[in-house]
C-alpha cells in the first residue's frame, strides 16, 4: 500500500481486508448499526464493554477512549494524517524510544493488524514499595487522512481468546475524521456520547 512513485512518502500500514473488516473510515460503516458517537471515533456496543473517557487535567479535553473488555483494557486515539502518507511506522519508532528511555523492554512483531510493539512497561512503585512490570501491545492502523492507534494491556497481551476479542473489538471501531482541515498528527477531537433522547 505504499506509494511506489516517492520513496520518501512514509507508507500506510493496514490490513489489506482493513475496509471491509475494520477499523472503519466512516464512508465504510454501516450507518443503520447503533453506534456510541464519541465525536472523532464511534463504538459498536457490546456485551460486556465498559467505556472510559480519559480527560486531560488542564484542558478538560477528551484525549483518549479507554475500553474495558475480556478481562482486558483498549485504550484508542484516532488522529489526523496525511491523504497519501501513513504515521504508524513513524509512530512505533517513538514508541519504542520512549519504552527505552523509561527502562522498558519491547520487542516488534507481526500482529493480526500488522506490526505491533509488545512492550514490558516498568510500573511505578505503588504503596507497598512494589515495583512492576506490565505488559502493553501497541497497535495502529493507517487509514484515509487518519490514523487510529491502540494500546492494549491485561489478558489480551497473553491470552488468545481475549486478544481476538480485543483485536475485534479494535476492528469494529469507526472513525469520523470529518472534512476541516487539521495537521497531521492531531488528535481527532473527541466528545461526551449523547445521552439517549438528546441527539
Amino acid at each position: 500500500m505504499s506509494d511506489a512513485s516517492s520513496p520518501d512518502v512514509p507508507r500506510k500500514v493496514a490490513p489489506d481486508d482493513r475496509p471491509t473488516t475494520g477499523p472503519f473510515d466512516e464512508s465504510e460503516a454501516n450507518p443503520v448499526r447503533p453506534y456510541i458517537d464519541l465525536g472523532g471515533i464511534k463504538i459498536l456496543p457490546r456485551e460486556g464493554l465498559n467505556l472510559r473517557l480519559e480527560v486531560e487535567e488542564q484542558t478538560k479535553r477528551i484525549v483518549a477512549v479507554g475500553l474495558d473488555y475480556a478481562d482486558s483494557t483498549l485504550q484508542v486515539q484516532p488522529f489526523a494524517a496525511p491523504r497519501s502518507a501513513g504515521l504508524w511506522d513513524e509512530t512505533r519508532e517513538q514508541i519504542r524510544q520512549q519504552i527505552r528511555q523509561q527502562g522498558g523492554r519491547v520487542e516488534e512483531r507481526e500482529g493480526p493488524l500488522g506490526p505491533e510493539l509488545l512492550a514490558e512497561v516498568p510500573v511505578v512503585a505503588g504503596p507497598d514499595g512494589a515495583a512492576g512490570k506490565r505488559l502493553a501491545r501497541f497497535v495502529g492502523v493507517d487509514g484515509p487522512r487518519w490514523f487510529l492507534r491502540g494500546v492494549i494491556g491485561g489478558a489480551a497481551t497473553s491470552d488468545v481468546e481475549a486478544a481476538a476479542a480485543v483485536e475485534d473489538l479494535f476492528r469494529s471501531i469507526v472513525v469520523v475524521r470529518g472534512g476541516a482541515p487539521m495537521p497531521p498528527r492531531d488528535l481527532i477531537p473527541l466528545r461526551m456520547p449523547a445521552t439517549p433522547g438528546t441527539a
